[in-house]
């Protein structure tokens, strides 16, 4: 296989993956609703009609409890200041609390930290495949090197009165004709 068609392909694979982890960690902003998730106008129906118990504003984020249903349901509020003062006319207990910053801020931090995580692990990658001559995705890549003259070369004469050269060759040799036997002996 080509080397340039496999970078190719890695990078590909790598971007595809970045796109799959950016949907996946993307909040709900199409059409669709989260459970529990009211629109305004059904919000202002209900406080008209009378069946809404307890409203809490906290911002733009509006929760609300029903008076013939359980659990709390979440609407936003698009700056309507009327609002309020329907709820108030219809008997509706308004809460009124005021935004916490630093909640938005760790849910911003935390939404983008696994983006960020990706692309810092990118980076490294990157850095490791330019310096060093690619080992980031050199795996199983043998680090054998070509002896040449330069380097010096050891030849029979070199070792030709080590006993000890001796007697590994000749258990080289030895293997060579029987290696069953080492294989024996473990």
């Amino acid at each position: 296989m080509n080397a340039n068609f496999r970078n190719f392909a890695i990078w590909v694979i790598i971007a595809l993956l970045l796109v799959a982890l950016f949907n996946l960690f993307q909040s709900n902003s199409g059409g669709s609703r989260r459970a529990g998730e009211v629109p305004y106008s059904e919000l202002v129906a209900a406080v008209d009609a009378g069946n809404v118990a307890e409203v809490d504003i906290r911002g733009h984020k509006i929760e609300f409890q029903y008076r013939d249903k359980q659990g709390k349901f979440v609407s936003v509020n698009p700056d309507d200041a009327t609002f309020v003062r329907r709820a108030l006319d219809k008997g509706v207990r308004v809460v009124g609390r005021q935004t916490d910053d630093e909640v938005a801020i760790w849910s911003v931090l935390l939404n983008w930290l696994p983006i960020l995580l990706i692309v810092a692990v990118w980076v490294f990658f990157m850095r490791q495949m330019q310096s060093g001559g690619g080992r980031a995705m050199g795996f199983g890549k043998s680090k054998a090197k070509l002896l040449t003259e330069r380097h010096g070369r050891v030849t029979f004469e070199d070792v030709a009165g080590v006993d000890e050269a001796k007697v590994d060759l000749q258990e080289i040799v030895e293997f060579l004709r029987d290696p069953g036997k080492f294989q024996r002996l473990g």
